[in-house]
């Protein structure tokens, strides 16, 4: 039987909502299935069988109208659509095929024998004691080898951090967050645009392969470096945010980084417990293309739904304990990467630098505690943290 969403008085990019968003899941979870957000006059839903099931079936919830609160249909967006993120087949079909490519299993495997040599220079370079995992791990890492990995030159790096900011802030409102991020948007955004030019990226980085794919005529000239700068904005941040997260997760459950040092066979594994624990990327929009149910909701054609990723990854009609950190959890099926046609192309990448830099860190240290309060950076999109104080342990084998 079709039913009417219940209404709730939720503002989901309200700074409250932002800091500690898992009471708030709950309170939508337990609403329905599918809710209706006065707040922002949204659909939304933080049950993992109805956020996998819109995330799946791209003809119904669309992308192609922009996986944020603003609808390209009938606003102008701040930058051009991305390419993969922001579109439906079959422009998405041959997109992704390119960006497959680039980031292939077999491309990750010719990267891996660098990115683990650089996670053991950092480890081994670390000081014992207290550190700032963010800036001196999760940040520190994935800088030292992402950028060179895409073909960029050293120059100009500092601009990669800020660009990922305002690019997830958009998919949320106009609100602070936003309006603070785009503070140089004309700096950043020059700086990313010229980046994503062939004639600025090494012939043998994984901008290189993109652009290789309009020598076969498999993509265009123009929409070469539109594919370039989503690699920039979704290899990077959700990667330094997943390591922090990842950190945090083990510093405040220490028993769990002892069972990774007896068993680094586990990291692989675990990775998808740190991404359901704590989702780096929390939400995003779909637009339905026509009129629709979703677990028995009615839906009218062109709503915007808000679907929480973070949401469905501590349901518990999903999860066992799903407030509970566990690294021998089988949390294959969480919703961090998205799933269906538009599941995370860079997912690969992201497992690679997490794996080789959190076991070069269980190799060299016995433990790992929390010093002091966490400060949260807030952002419409993403869960991260701007300062994590831990203390490491050193040890041996």
């Amino acid at each position: 039987m079709t039913t009417t969403a219940p209404r709730l008085d939720l503002d989901p990019f309200d700074d409250a909502f932002l800091t500690d968003p898992y009471p708030f899941h709950a309170q939508i979870r337990d609403a329905g299935p599918v809710v209706f957000l006065d707040s922002y006059r949204i659909y939304a839903s933080a049950r993992h069988a109805e956020v996998t099931a819109g995330l799946s079936d791209w003809e119904t919830f669309s992308s192609a109208a922009g996986v944020g609160l603003e609808d390209f249909r009938r606003s102008k967006p701040w930058r051009p659509p991305s390419l993969i993120l922001e579109a439906d087949p079959p422009l998405h079909s041959r997109s992704r095929t390119v960006l497959n490519r680039a980031l292939s299993a077999k491309a990750m495997a010719g990267l891996r024998a660098s990115f683990q040599a650089a996670a053991e220079k950092l480890a081994d370079a670390l000081p014992d004691g207290k550190i700032d995992a963010i800036p001196d791990i999760a940040e520190a890492y994935p800088l030292s080898v992402f950028p060179g990995a895409i073909g960029l030159g050293p120059d100009g790096l500092e601009n990669l951090l800020p660009y990922g900011s305002m690019a997830f802030n958009a998919f949320g409102p106009r609100n602070k967050h936003f309006e603070t991020s785009m503070r140089d948007a004309a700096r950043v955004v020059g700086w990313i645009t010229a980046q994503c030019a062939r004639e600025a990226l090494a012939p043998n980085g994984l901008g290189a392969v993109v652009w290789a794919a309009v020598d076969s005529r498999e993509i265009t000239a123009e929409e070469a470096p539109l594919l370039v700068r989503s690699m920039l904005t979704a290899g990077l941040d959700t990667t330094i945010i997943g390591i922090g997260n990842a950190l945090y997760a083990l510093a405040a459950n220490p028993g769990e980084w002892r069972k990774l040092r007896e068993n680094p066979a586990l990291l692989r594994p675990a990775f998808d417990e740190m991404l359901r624990f704590e989702s780096p990327v929390q939400t995003f929009f779909r637009t339905t293309t026509r009129a629709a149910e979703l677990g028995g909701v009615a839906l009218p054609q062109d709503a915007k739904i808000l679907l929480f990723l973070a949401g469905a990854n501590r349901d518990p009609r999903r999860w066992e304990n799903p407030e509970r950190f566990d690294v021998t959890r089988k949390a294959g099926g969480h919703a961090a990467f998205g799933a269906g046609i538009h599941m995370c192309v860079g997912q690969m990448l992201a497992r690679l630098e997490t794996e080789v830099m959190l076991a070069a860190l269980v190799k060299r240290f016995a433990g790992i505690a929390l010093v002091g309060e966490p400060t949260r950076k807030l952002n419409n999109t993403l869960r991260q943290f701007a300062r994590l104080p831990i203390r490491l342990t050193p040890g041996t084998r």
